[in-house]
C-alpha cells in the first residue's frame, strides 16, 4: 500500500506567511510608484503653468509704453503700446485736432487709443493725467494712413506740452494691470486713465492663476543712462496638498525711446 504525500500544517502556514509579505511589499511598491509617478506629474505640470504665467507677463511688459509703468507691490500698471512713427508736425491752430506723420507700417485701431509724445523731462503721473496741454492727447477718431503726409485726426482740441528729440510719436490704447488677490492673479484691462493707481481697478478681471501662495512682488526700476527700464516679478505656486510650492522670479526689459 503506498503512502500518501502532501504538505504539512507548517509549510501552509509558511506559504501563507510568504505570499502575504510578497503581496504587501508589492502593494507598497506599487503605491509608491504611483504617487512617485502622480508627484512627478503635478511638478511638471506647476512648473508648465508658471512658465505660461511668466511669459505671458512678460510679452505683455515688453509691449508697455516707456515710463508708464507703475507699481506699488502687488499690482503693476501700464500702458500697452499699440503702434509707432515720427510725427511731423504736430497739432496746431485753429482746431489743434489733427497730427501730420510718417506713415504706419501697421495701422493701429481707433476708438479708446490716443497719441503720446513726451520729452526727457515727462513723469509717469503725467501720463495718466488728462491734462490740457499734456503729452497724452484726446482718443483718435481717424488715421489716414494714405494721404501724403500721413494724419492723425483727434477727437478733440489737444495742444502738446513736451515734443521728443527724435520726433517720435506713440499710439497707446487703455491701462492694463496685474494684482494679487489672496490665492488669485488677476489681469484688468478695459477700464479708463487715472492719476492715482487703482488697486485694483473696478472692472471685472481675467485669471491667470489660482492657485497663488505668499505675496506677489512686482518692482519697477526707472530707466537709467546705462540701461532700460527692468521690471522685476516673483511669485510662487503651490500644489492642491499645500506641501510643494514652485517660485518663479523674471526680469524684463522696457526700452525707452523718447
Amino acid at each position: 500500500m503506498r503512502r500518501r504525500t502532501g504538505f504539512t500544517l507548517i509549510e501552509l502556514l509558511m506559504v501563507i506567511v510568504l505570499l502575504s509579505i510578497v503581496s504587501i511589499v508589492s502593494v507598497r511598491f506599487v503605491s509608491l510608484s504611483t504617487r512617485g509617478a502622480l508627484d512627478t506629474g503635478a511638478r511638471q505640470l506647476r512648473a508648465l503653468q508658471s512658465v505660461v504665467i511668466s511669459e505671458q507677463i512678460t510679452r505683455e511688459l515688453r509691449e508697455a509704453f516707456p515710463l508708464s509703468v507703475r507699481s506699488n507691490g502687488s499690482c503693476i500698471e501700464w500702458l500697452p503700446l499699440q503702434a509707432g512713427t515720427n510725427y511731423l508736425e504736430l497739432t496746431s491752430g485753429p482746431g489743434f485736432d489733427e497730427i501730420d506723420i510718417a506713415a504706419f507700417a501697421q495701422v493701429p485701431a481707433v476708438g479708446n487709443t490716443r497719441a503720446v509724445v513726451y520729452g526727457y523731462g515727462t513723469a509717469t503721473d503725467d501720463l495718466y493725467a488728462d491734462t490740457n496741454p499734456g503729452p497724452v492727447s484726446e482718443t483718435i477718431s481717424i488715421i489716414d494712413n494714405s494721404a501724403s503726409p500721413a494724419a492723425i485726426t483727434l477727437s478733440g482740441s489737444h495742444q502738446f506740452s513736451e515734443t521728443s528729440p527724435a520726433r517720435r510719436l506713440f499710439i497707446v490704447g487703455d491701462p492694463v494691470s496685474l494684482c494679487q488677490s489672496g490665492r488669485f492673479l488677476h489681469r484688468y484691462s478695459g477700464y479708463g486713465r487715472t492719476s492715482s493707481q487703482p488697486t485694483p481697478p473696478a472692472v471685472t478681471p481675467e485669471v491667470l492663476a489660482a492657485n497663488l501662495t505668499g505675496t506677489v512682488d512686482f518692482r519697477f526700476l526707472p530707466a537709467t543712462l546705462q540701461r532700460a527700464a527692468v521690471v522685476q516679478f516673483t511669485f510662487g505656486l503651490v500644489s492642491a496638498d499645500g506641501n510643494e510650492t514652485t517660485t518663479v522670479s523674471q526680469e524684463v526689459q522696457i526700452r525707452n525711446v523718447p
